[in-house]
């Protein structure tokens, strides 16, 4: 009985102070909506908007209004040299007077959310260089309206742009670029509205915590302009310009290294053998094609321009270089077939000169001794008729035999000037030794390279 007892007063406690509960937090819920306890300070909106034309500027026909800029850079998302484009995350300020939402009955600052935007005249602010661009709206739509007593209203939203980017890619790897973000009124001269950078815009919050992948942001600054168009007038523009250097590691891991090393095995053929003609050939071969593909692959994300950059510089340096040493190979082997042949002439006319001089001593004997015998019958002859043919036996030789004498020794001297001139010429155009040429190539092509690599470095880092 006590415990049943004990039961029903608990029961009741907690019903008393549940009561009691769910009272306050209601009182607070109240509290806070104003739907119970009227708050003091805020002022009527239905009464601020009474009258109000959002359509108009403020204090039309009078002077223009006077709109403060901010920018706070969230992220730089992604930079493309083949769309020339970058995009950028910003949170945009704009801050104006307007005296027709002016209360006078509180000093406090009201702050309003996106739904209340759609009520209010706003400057009609866009992004001139932007490709694309959008508003965020998760989880609400990313703005923010703050009314001061005094009128003076502050308008914050986020906007992602993809902006156009004119860039200069003649020293690409090793270029800086400057890219600009501009903002100009679009239907309001410049005697309805002028911006002005605010006073608290000294500097941008985020851009120098920000970490690019490609670039490092070296510098910025802002600028206040006014564009003409004829047929429109006089807008105002502002700009943020800022400078972005390019980070070189990764073309010199990706590019540079890559090509130099394929440079330096082409130079490997150098010393291999001559005889070793598959294993030149295709090392040649293999460092011109893969020189080739690392070309067309580096160009694919490039856009297609006239200007000449300085990494398809550097890539035609190294062509010239790799494909230099499949010709070196080619001229060596060329020499060292050539002086085969030349060898092997040698050694043929050194055998047929022998042979001559073996068949020319035969002919000698023969000859001396058909002589012997032609002057022994030539005597017989004679002591049968020295009477008669004396006085002919001893004339001297017929004229016709001396004429033949004189052109075997023409001949024989033209022939020797034509041999003379055949070796001047061999002389001239003598053939280097194969070896040599190689020799020769292991100093000059690492050298070469070095000199161009200096002068290159130099030209586009300066």
């Amino acid at each position: 009985m006590a415990s049943v007892t004990f039961v029903i007063a608990t029961l009741a406690l907690l019903f008393t102070g549940g009561n009691r509960v769910a009272r306050c937090m209601l009182s607070d819920v109240g509290d806070y909506a104003g739907s119970e306890v009227e708050i003091s300070w805020l002022p009527n909106l239905d009464e601020l908007m009474k009258g109000y034309a959002r359509n108009f500027r403020p204090g039309i026909g009078g002077p223009p209004v006077n709109v403060a800029m901010a920018i706070e850079v969230a992220s730089i998302d992604h930079i493309s040299e083949a769309n020339m484009e970058y995009t950028m995350t910003v949170f945009l300020r704009q801050s104006w007077r307007d005296e027709r939402l002016s209360y006078n009955h509180t000093n406090k600052t009201l702050g309003l959310d996106s739904r209340f935007v759609d009520k209010l005249w706003l400057p009609d602010t866009f992004i001139v260089n932007a490709k694309s661009a959008w508003f965020h709206d998760v989880t609400v739509e990313n703005k923010l309206i703050r009314l001061q007593p005094d009128g003076v209203i502050l308008y914050s939203s986020r906007i992602t742009s993809t902006v156009a980017c004119d860039m200069d890619l003649t020293k690409y790897p090793m270029d800086e670029q400057e890219c600009m973000l501009d903002l100009e009124s679009y239907g309001y001269s410049s005697e309805d509205i002028v911006y002005y950078w605010s006073d608290n815009q000294k500097q941008i919050h985020g851009l120098d915590k920000l970490e690019l992948s490609q670039f490092t942001i070296t510098h910025y600054r802002f600028h206040t302009d006014t564009q003409n168009f004829k047929s429109a007038g006089q807008f105002p523009r502002l700009s943020l310009r800022f400078s972005l250097r390019r980070n070189r590691g990764v073309y010199i891991i990706q590019s540079y290294m890559p090509s130099i090393l394929l440079v330096a095995m082409s130079w490997v053929s150098f010393w291999i053998s001559q005889s070793a003609v598959p294993a030149r050939v295709s090392l040649g071969i293999t460092t011109v094609l893969t020189m080739t593909t690392l070309m067309i692959s580096a160009r694919s994300s490039l856009p297609r321009a006239t200007a000449i950059k300085a990494l398809d510089v550097y890539f035609w340096i190294c062509y010239v270089f790799v494909f230099a040493a499949l010709i070196e190979y080619a001229f060596a082997h060329y020499n060292a077939d050539y002086s085969k042949k030349e060898k092997a002439k040698e050694k043929s006319s050194r055998g047929s000169s022998e042979s001559i001089v073996k068949n020319g001593k035969q002919a000698m004997v023969l000859f001396s001794l058909s002589v012997a015998g032609m002057n022994q019958g030539l005597l017989v002859q004679s002591r049968g008729q020295r009477g008669q043919r004396g006085g002919d036996s001893g004339a001297t030789p017929s004229p016709g035999a001396g004429g033949d004498g004189d052109g075997e020794t023409a001949s024989r001297g033209s022939q020797s000037r034509k041999g003379e001139e055949q070796k001047c010429c061999r002389c001239a155009f003598k053939p280097i030794d194969a070896d040599t040429i190689d020799i020769y190539a292991r100093a000059a092509f690492p050298a070469a390279f070095a000199a161009v690599n200096l002068i290159y470095w130099v030209a586009y880092t300066m």
